[in-house]
């Protein structure tokens, strides 16, 4: 008898301490991401600042002309910040109500085998390489973009052509790679809500349609807002498929402009820059991760204060 019970005391004794082994465990490893965050914060602030003092914030965030190499370089990224918002907010406008409308196909409409098959073909578009992605911009997407610009800038004198490369090129190029993050969360979203939902609007007499519009969707919206806010992160942070087919030039970001976004301009002149302008692309770099951070914060904040208006 004596035994069985040390036996039951040993075993609670090692479940203890294997418990407590895993909590620490999980507790060093949130405490290991938020210290990769503040490094990152710290690092971007301390490697970006110097050249705000030397150069001046005005002077950077509203000067229209980039050009380091001059005699007197000018270090202006107004143009280049508005191409980065007007290209990220286009592509969302097109990237995102296709993915959502996927997601609701995949969760609502589709039958297992029909998911099956489609399912597998987004996915794989999160993991073709951003550099294929720019590549098939450059041979199918420019050329196109070219004719509709020669058609609708014919016999103009003032507009300046671009081959196809251009901010309308970038922006679809953009929407097609956020599609896989934000069908993958929206259709998490979707199924995660619970069935008792569809129940009880199919019962009031609701349309299979309506039921997921004026029901499932409103349920699932915390989801698909998260979907936003990784899709925006995502074609923010892009680079080498935007410096591909968008001209890299810094212009006022009309669709039928050469551009150049926030990530291009650290791209294509980090290899040979030294001095002075080695520190701008480090503050472009740091203007870059504070919009984003910006971003995340209000689409956060604009998703609890539509909670708490259903609740």
């Amino acid at each position: 008898m004596e035994k069985g019970k040390n036996s039951i005391l040993e075993k609670g004794k090692k479940r203890a301490a294997v418990e407590n082994a895993a909590q620490v465990i999980f507790a060093a490893c949130a405490a290991f991401s938020v210290l990769i965050v503040a490094a990152v914060t710290l690092y971007m602030i301390v490697s970006g600042t110097p050249a705000i003092f030397r150069v001046g914030l005005k002077e950077i965030l509203f000067g229209t002309v980039w050009d380091p190499a001059a005699a007197r370089p000018r270090y202006g990224i107004f143009f280049i910040l508005l191409t980065s918002l007007a290209g990220t907010s286009l592509a969302v406008l097109i990237g995102v109500p296709v993915g959502v409308l996927t997601a609701v196909f995949l969760a609502e409409v589709a039958d297992a085998r029909l998911a099956a098959l489609v399912r597998p073909a987004v996915e794989l578009l999160a993991g073709i390489p951003s550099v294929i992605y720019g590549l098939l911009g450059v041979r199918l997407l420019n050329p196109l973009l070219y004719r509709l610009e020669l058609r609708l800038f014919a016999g103009s004198a003032t507009h300046q052509f671009t081959g196809g490369s251009n901010l309308l090129a970038a922006s679809l190029v953009l929407a097609v790679m956020i599609l896989p993050t934000v069908v993958s969360v929206s259709e998490t979203a979707l199924r995660a809500v619970p069935p008792g939902v569809r129940a009880a609007s199919l019962a009031l007499g609701a349309s299979r349609v309506q039921t997921v519009f004026r029901s499932v969707l409103p349920a699932a919206r915390p989801g698909i807002v998260t979907a936003v806010v990784l899709g925006v992160g995502r074609a923010l942070g892009e680079a080498m498929a935007v410096t591909l087919v968008s001209g890299n030039s810094v212009h006022l970001p009309l669709p039928f402009s050469s551009v150049r976004f926030l990530t291009a301009a650290i791209v294509s002149e980090m290899g040979y820059s030294e001095g002075l302008h080695r520190q701008m692309l480090f503050t472009v770099g740091l203007v870059l991760f504070g919009f984003i951070m910006a971003i995340n914060f209000v689409l956060h904040k604009m998703m609890k204060e539509g909670i708490r208006a259903d609740e």
